[in-house]
């Protein structure tokens, strides 16, 4: 098993690197011993003993996400594991993770990039307990759904913006420096939170008219600044409103689309449809996203403790883990994710950060 190094940013505050059980394999058993190494620096290898779970017996993925019940038939995609520069990536354990967090709720917070985590930690759980009774496991169409043997409550709660969109008579508001769905949000014990992909949304797919922004109500501005205005809202409210004895809170970093073959060094071609294998190596052409340097930028302004799970660069390698054109939305997506797939190595790191910590 490979050693790295651990390296703690600021006061309690983890960016890139954490120290966690890692696994290593004798004699057909498992071991888990204590390493420490930066997660989100590797490659993606190919690995026969992947996917995690078989999609088909997961009940709780979304048409948008089911590749293979959409007609995909190249499966390469499955096979591939996350492999950090410096260590061993630990396999999900679901029975672990279950006994860790008895009693304890952990809720999603986020647009649909939060949904297709969501419903991975859902399939990857339903895994470790598919063999024992179905009653064992209640599903809500409210999208939450609760391992009544285990005490553990996985909850998605929908938001594009994080911040509130209020109804006005001029019209729909996106209000910068409002977030009254806080009480909700601090009575989990772990909160992972997501925003980026609505920000630039514009025309029909817009669901506002108006930002309000400095108590001020204008028709639009600078999309990125206002982005980092909501931001500023959002990690003022994790620094004063958050018991962070009691509840532990994540964000979860910017998730690439993969549209343009010009960001991985293939110019001509202009959707994700028939990539099927990842990027080799480590790096990608045009490197992070902006909306991911803000959140960056955020972080290092705080002095309260909330952990980056920055699944960027690794999910940029992924051009070839989209639904494409097999989902049941009938459209090109660049954007989500086929579950079982990338998602899953999201969990995994959550998995291995969350039982280094308050999972224990």
């Amino acid at each position: 098993m490979r050693k790295g190094v651990c390296s703690l940013v600021g006061a309690a505050i983890f960016m890139v690197s954490a120290c966690f059980l890692s696994e290593a394999h004798d004699d057909k058993r498992t071991r888990m011993s204590h390493s420490c190494c930066n997660m989100f620096e590797g490659s993606w290898v190919y690995d026969d003993s992947y996917p995690l779970y078989n999609s088909a017996a997961c009940p709780f993925i979304r048409d948008d996400f089911n590749c293979v019940k959409y007609g995909r038939t190249n499966l390469q995609y499955l096979k591939y594991r996350w492999q950090p520069n410096d260590c061993d990536l630990p396999r999900f354990d679901g029975r672990d993770f279950l006994r860790r967090f008895k009693g304890k709720t952990i809720m999603f917070i986020g647009d649909s990039i939060s949904l297709n985590f969501y419903e991975s930690l859902k399939c990857l759980l339903n895994a470790a307990v598919s063999g024992e009774s179905k009653s064992k496991v209640e599903t809500r169409k409210t999208h939450h759904n609760y391992l009544k043997d285990y005490g553990v409550e996985v909850k998605m709660f929908h938001t594009n913006f994080l911040v509130d969109i209020e109804r006005k008579d001029i019209g729909r508001v996106l209000k910068l420096h409002s977030l009254k769905n806080g009480d909700v949000w601090k009575q989990a014990d772990v909160l992972i939170f997501n925003t980026w992909q609505w920000w630039g949304r514009r025309g029909q797919g817009q669901p506002w008219d108006y930002i309000e922004h400095d108590g001020k109500v204008v028709k639009d501005m600078n999309r990125v600044a206002a982005f980092s205005a909501a931001l500023d809202t959002w990690a003022k409210w994790v620094e004063t409103e958050v018991n962070h004895t009691k509840t532990h809170v994540i964000y979860q970093g910017v998730t690439p689309s993969h549209y343009k073959g010009a960001e991985w060094g293939e110019p001509g071609v202009r959707n994700c449809l028939k990539e099927t294998r990842p990027i080799k190596g480590s790096t990608y052409a045009v490197g992070l996203p902006v909306g991911e340097k803000i959140v960056k930028q955020a972080q290092n302004r705080m002095t309260k403790p909330f952990y980056l799970l920055d699944i960027t660069r690794l999910s940029e390698l992924r051009k070839d883990g989209h639904p494409a054109i097999y989902s049941g939305l009938n459209t090109m997506d660049c954007t989500h994710w086929c579950l079982a797939g990338v998602p899953d190595t999201w969990a995994q790191i959550l998995y291995a950060h969350l039982v280094s910590g308050i999972g224990n």
